[in-house]
């Protein structure tokens, strides 16, 4: 059987300079390519401000992203696209297709083909990609993940869009059943919806030596660990807050973004600076390290598709304290993941972790469970999707779930 060929669309993908951003995405892509049966094609967009802007802005840093790059052997293209501040979520979709059909000429004059094409992110992404679905040439599938379906179809216009866009590609896939039910919800057609969730690099994350790990972190008593963009919605400062009412315990969060500056100051107002450091962003092997060595991971988050931090932990024996929302609770189903905090506050927050510590699971044991979530049976379910979309047959598994 031939190889399939993908070309996969989507504005969040690592790249140079942001090494972390949409990782998942290109995790999920290189799973595909292990199975020997697809190659791929990237196309990851990154916006373009035509003035100048203060320094620090993610469009300046856009500047330093190559138009091409290679990474683990796939060839990745980032033509630019206007983004304008605060106006811009209405006129995206239309400058990204843009952006997108002027790359997709570009590829087609270099001979490069593809049988389907994978994007990602309802909107703009997706939106984008039903623009431009004639230059396309073959037939698309969009995967939603969180606030493209959470929070973006509040708003009358992006909601419109986003239902023209489902009906239009040959298949939507979310990443956890919350996400599919929010969906149907919304108007799109359930038959066309799959539910495929993200899996975890079980040999990336994996229990390291504690102690070393610890040691290296300088980790002394009860470690709690923050992970994520430095934005409100992961729930940080409410993390932070929480701190006040668990003297026992100190906490590392891992991140950058724009909140960083606020969050300094409400651990100096707390007065905790000797139980609160920052240790910015990290490599994953890195971030293995630091879950290995931390007691829980604290997840305060207000929306989440299928948090990916959790599984990483777990998977590093690490069980999780997590906020009740959306794909999380399919994520958390037992005591020995950890627990699930039932209300988005410092007070929640806090006496779920210390219920965690008064009967605190075996780590051997929440290995065991993230065990249970690996890339396998989601590169499969993908694989099968994917050939059965590019040959033109009906959806025979629609509205699967794993």
């Amino acid at each position: 059987m031939s190889k399939m060929k993908l070309l996969v669309i989507t504005t969040l993908y690592p790249n140079k300079v942001q090494y972390r951003h949409g990782i998942f995405v290109e995790t999920r892509l290189r799973h595909l390519l292990a199975s020997g049966r697809v190659d791929a094609t990237v196309i990851a967009p990154v916006p373009w401000f035509p003035f100048r802007l203060g320094k620090g802005s993610r469009y300046v840093s856009s500047r330093d992203i190559p138009r091409i790059e290679q990474r683990d052997g796939i060839r990745i293209y980032h033509p630019r696209y206007c983004a304008i501040p605060k106006i811009g979520m209405l006129l995206t979709p239309f400058f990204l297709a843009l952006s997108i059909g002027l790359q997709v000429r570009r590829l087609k004059k270099a001979g490069i083909t593809w049988d389907i094409v994978d994007s990602h992110y309802y909107y703009p992404d997706g939106v984008a990609v039903a623009l431009t679905a004639r230059s396309l040439d073959a037939p698309f599938t969009v995967t939603a993940r969180g606030t493209d379906i959470n929070l973006i179809p509040r708003y009358s216009l992006p909601r419109n869009l986003i239902l023209w866009a489902a009906e239009k590609a040959s298949a939507s896939i979310t990443v956890c059943s919350a996400l599919r039910d929010e969906l149907v919800g919304l108007g799109a057609e359930g038959d066309k919806i799959q539910v495929w969730r993200n899996g975890v690099d079980l040999t990336l994350f994996r229990p390291m030596d504690r102690a070393k790990c610890r040691q290296r972190y300088k980790m002394t008593g009860k470690t709690l660990v923050s992970v994520g963009h430095l934005i409100e919605r992961k729930g940080h400062h409410l993390v932070i807050a929480a701190m006040s009412q668990l003297p026992d315990c100190e906490l590392l969060i891992v991140g950058d973004g724009e909140e960083q500056r606020n969050l300094e100051h409400l651990v100096e107002k707390l007065g905790l600076c000797d139980r609160v450091r920052f240790l910015g962003a990290v490599e994953q092997s890195e971030l293995a390290e630091i879950y290995s060595g931390a007691d829980v991971l604290v997840l305060g988050s207000s929306r989440e598709g299928w948090a990916n931090v959790l599984l990483e932990a777990m998977a590093c024996g690490t069980p999780v304290a997590a906020t009740e929302i959306w794909g999380t609770p399919e994520v958390v189903q037992s005591r020995e993941a950890g627990l699930l905090i039932p209300e988005r506050t410092p007070e929640s927050i806090a006496e779920t972790v210390k219920q965690l510590f008064v009967d605190y699971p075996d780590r051997a044991g929440t290995r065991r469970y993230a065990e249970k979530f690996s890339w396998d049976a989601t590169t499969d379910g993908l694989l099968h999707l994917f050939r059965e979309i590019a040959g033109g047959g009906a959806l025979h598994r629609a509205g699967r779930t794993t």
